[in-house]
């Protein structure tokens, strides 16, 4: 492995990941296995930094080509949630069901597939995945999280979603999606102080979410004060 590799990658984990793509582009091209390995930590750089169409064109190369199961089958959930957030829910669904027929089955595929449900519209196959994934790790916060929201949102167990959406701001305070599903729930509890205080947080870390934004607009028009 080169120094530049080296390099791209301590900066890669440090979080540093538009320098961590400037060194990765720097790298010369070399055998196939390293050029896979360059591919993948390209294609992560781009996916941290929201650049998804580029991310995609290195993310497929490793999916393709790659002999490392492992960074595969990290690869294919990558892209599943790529896929969502870009509008191309049956791309995504495609590659999650590619890793269940591989026998990978784990609480991270599970969750992938709970979110590209919901993004479909499909709650109650939504939920079955978020719970599919509980059963595998109780703590998993993704799973907590999701499930949590869903139950809420449409007006399911208001008290176990408050329970699980309070382990998974416990576990991470500062996750901006973490704080917008406590405030939501909160909201649909109709505790509009708490609903807001946790909501602005989540804004305050995540500005540019139109998500959030819409949670923010309607909890004001609901009656709450700025």
């Amino acid at each position: 492995m080169t120094e530049v590799m080296k390099n791209g990658i301590t900066l890669y984990r440090d979080g540093r990941y538009a320098d961590a793509l400037l060194e990765f582009l720097e790298q010369p091209a070399g055998e196939t296995a390293n050029n896979l390995e360059l591919a993948y930590f390209i294609g992560l750089c781009y996916a941290r930094l929201e650049r998804y169409e580029d991310a995609l064109v290195y993310l497929e190369q490793v999916v393709t080509a790659d002999s490392d199961l492992a960074r595969v089958y990290q690869c294919r959930i990558l892209l599943a949630v790529v896929y969502s957030l870009t509008g191309r829910t049956r791309l995504a669904a495609f590659e999650l069901q590619k890793l269940l027929e591989a026998g990978y089955e784990s609480a991270q595929v599970f969750c992938s597939l709970g979110f590209v449900a919901f993004e479909n519209g499909e709650t109650d196959e939504a939920v079955h995945w978020y719970e599919r994934a509980l059963e595998l790790d109780e703590g998993n916060t993704t799973a907590l999280n999701g499930l949590g929201f869903i139950l809420a949102d449409t007006g399911g167990d208001f008290t176990r979603s408050l329970t699980m959406c309070k382990k998974a701001v416990d576990s991470d305070p500062d996750n901006p999606a973490y704080l917008d599903s406590i405030g939501w729930v909160y909201h649909k509890l109709g505790f509009e102080k708490e609903s807001r205080t946790f909501i602005k947080r989540a804004l305050a870390k995540a500005p540019d979410n139109l998500i959030i934004k819409a949670h923010l607009d309607e909890i004001m028009s609901a009656g709450g004060k700025k």
